[in-house]
């Protein structure tokens, strides 16, 4: 199991750190979950040596990493020379969902194309609106605008290709135009982009299964099957304790680590984006990692395993962080507790 651990604290990034850069970092990622952004940002944070809260929320402000619904679908940064591509492979999925959806609030396709246009006009020109300031203009022109139905209309205009994340309004997300967010790059062919997404998946989440890319990337299994033969010569396929994992060939990794302590955040790749858990994460202790809702909290990895939870303190006058162990390590150095914290108070730029 250490064995996994290692090489998983490694290929994620959260040790031995050489990439410096946050758009950089998101695209060796090929993608992190951004089901909670300030938590999202802190997955980007936890990961570089230098990056702040500020400094991650300028790039997304500047386009340099955006967020949208791929893959599951569900919300994730991605590099904005990848999102077209991503999007691609992700979008027939998501538009037979929404149009399933749509019969369930019977919301006709005439309604959604009309939606849809009006979003695009909405936001041209560099208009970056909330969902909320979209809603009021919907319900100006007496279009039916409630949640689920809003909802629906931009997620579909997202797997249109349409639009995706526009920068932070008064702490509110925003929504605009990809075309006006994102540069026009070369497209790819499925296979290119199956090859691409697979390649990106092993070198930043080795050692993991087969199962483990279905699950992270929301492709058919013959997709998946399809994507990771298309780069098998980059890969290496490796029995640990009886389970066959597949590790990229690029990966450089130390078989021995130093002691460490690592505040995840909630929804965090380390955890989510495998199917089976149980390399990190005891499975008698799922539920206090996750629910069967699919929410997912923040957790505390001591070497690679996750052993308890933390949470930032309520009080205002001085950062600080409280943590609960749910499996005692009795010979846990105080320096590592040290070393997290002044990680994390680094990341918000609190002295």
């Amino acid at each position: 199991m250490q064995t996994i651990r290692n090489i998983r604290l490694q290929s994620q990034h959260l040790v031995n750190q050489k990439i410096t850069d946050i758009k950089e970092l998101v695209q060796y990622m090929g993608a992190i979950q951004a089901q909670e952004y300030t938590m999202a940002k802190w997955a980007i944070g936890s990961r570089l040596g230098s990056a702040t809260d500020k400094t991650i929320e300028e790039a997304f402000n500047e386009g340099k990493i955006l967020r949208t619904h791929v893959m599951r679908p569900t919300w994730h940064f991605v590099a904005n020379e990848d999102i077209r591509w991503m999007v691609e492979l992700s979008s027939k999925r998501i538009i037979s969902a929404c149009i399933s959806l749509g019969k369930q609030w019977e919301i006709p396709e005439k309604q959604y194309l009309k939606a849809i246009n009006l979003i695009e006009k909405l936001l041209e020109g560099n208009n970056h609106l909330t969902k909320e300031e979209i809603k009021k203009e919907f319900e100006q022109r007496n279009i039916p605008s409630d949640i689920p139905e809003i909802n629906r209309y931009l997620m579909r205009a997202e797997a249109e290709g349409l639009i995706c994340s526009g920068a932070v309004k008064n702490k509110k997300q925003t929504y605009a135009l990809i075309d006006e967010r994102a540069p026009a790059t070369n497209t790819l062919t499925k296979e290119e982009a199956l090859a691409r997404l697979a390649s990106r998946y092993f070198l930043s989440h080795s050692p993991a299964s087969m199962n483990d890319f279905i699950w992270w990337s929301g492709l058919l299994i013959s997709e998946a099957k399809q994507a990771v033969k298309l780069i098998e010569k980059d890969l290496i396929f490796e029995k640990f304790e009886g389970s066959e994992l597949i590790i990229h060939r690029s990966v450089d990794y130390q078989p021995v680590l130093d002691d460490s302590i690592h505040f995840l955040p909630s929804y965090d790749e380390y955890l989510i984006s495998y199917k089976n858990r149980t390399n990190v994460l005891d499975l008698e202790h799922y539920s206090k990692a996750f629910n069967t809702y699919g929410i997912f909290y923040p957790v505390l990895a001591h070497n690679g395993r996750i052993v308890g939870n933390w949470k930032k303190s309520a009080n205002k006058k001085q950062l600080s962080v409280d943590t609960s162990l749910f499996i005692e390590i009795p010979d846990i150095k105080e320096i590592l507790y040290e070393q997290a914290h002044k990680k994390y108070h680094s990341f918000l730029d609190k002295k």
